[in-house]
């Protein structure tokens, strides 16, 4: 199916499908020191919810997850403050102007940082005559290098690449309203709580009273994985969570190519 917007148009037949999926295997990626998810059938006494055991009709499972640790997700600002904020009541659009580019981190002492420099002269690589009504309201970082190990990465203690501070100020001023990036975290894993990346991007001036110019639509999804045949450049994205009440719930982001005409 070709659907057709003002310039340019979409093939809705042809998803690029960005998220990674959750198992309860070892190839499940994992951070912040937890185990792996567990997908196990309900017991009921001799009850067992699995058709395979002979005792049930149905596959009866429960899934037990954590959604930032355990693969793609996408939060709001309330995974930073003290009041609540849910990430089904901030997001509340779906489809979105995006652009992909692609960063080898910079090496910075003993950190690998994605920086204000960097991001800056990807976007104006990928600048194009034509465009989506000359912005772009979602981008997505592909980190380099690109292993499709980092569909199953164990990152505790690793301590993976992130988003400067400055960096991160720089989406939020170019108008950005969601950032993807294919790590873990935006800010540096050992960090002694202060998440200036996190902060920045989402103009979060104070966690315990939130200041009335911060972006509680905005989001940030993480654990993403871009495959290396899909070109930086223009997407439409579509954005697709499940309906938690919860600062973060596992997400399902889908690029779509566009064409220009």
């Amino acid at each position: 199916m070709i659907a057709k917007i003002n310039n340019f148009e979409i093939d809705l037949s042809k998803p690029i499908d960005i998220s990674i999926p959750l198992t309860n295997t070892d190839e499940n990626p994992i951070a912040w020191y937890i185990e792996k998810p567990v997908i196990e059938p309900v017991v009921f006494g001799e009850w067992i919810g699995k058709v395979s055991e002979g005792k049930s009709s149905t596959n009866f499972n429960n899934i037990f997850f954590n959604p930032h640790g355990h693969g793609t997700h996408t939060e709001c600002l309330g995974h930073i403050t003290n009041d609540f904020y849910s990430i089904n009541e901030s997001l509340k659009q779906f489809f979105f102007s995006a652009k992909l580019i692609t960063i080898a981190p910079e090496k910075i002492g003993d950190d690998f940082v994605i920086t204000r420099e960097q991001i800056s002269t990807s976007l104006n690589a990928t600048k194009n005559s034509a465009s989506l009504n000359g912005k772009t309201e979602a981008l997505i970082i592909r980190t380099l290098p690109n292993q499709k190990e980092k569909k199953s990465r164990k990152y505790s203690n690793t301590n993976p690449p992130y988003l400067s501070e400055e960096a991160a100020i720089f989406i939020r001023e170019n108008g950005i309203q969601h950032l993807l990036i294919d790590l873990p975290s935006v800010d540096k894993e050992h960090d002694e709580g202060k998440l200036l990346a996190h902060k920045a991007f989402w103009n979060v001036k104070d966690t315990l009273h939130l200041n009335s110019d911060a972006r509680l639509n905005a989001t940030i999804t993480e654990m993403i994985y871009v495959p290396d045949e899909t070109q930086d450049g223009d997407y439409i994205l579509n954005l697709q969570i499940a309906s938690f009440e919860n600062d973060a719930s596992p997400s399902k982001p889908i690029l779509y190519s566009v064409v220009f005409f």
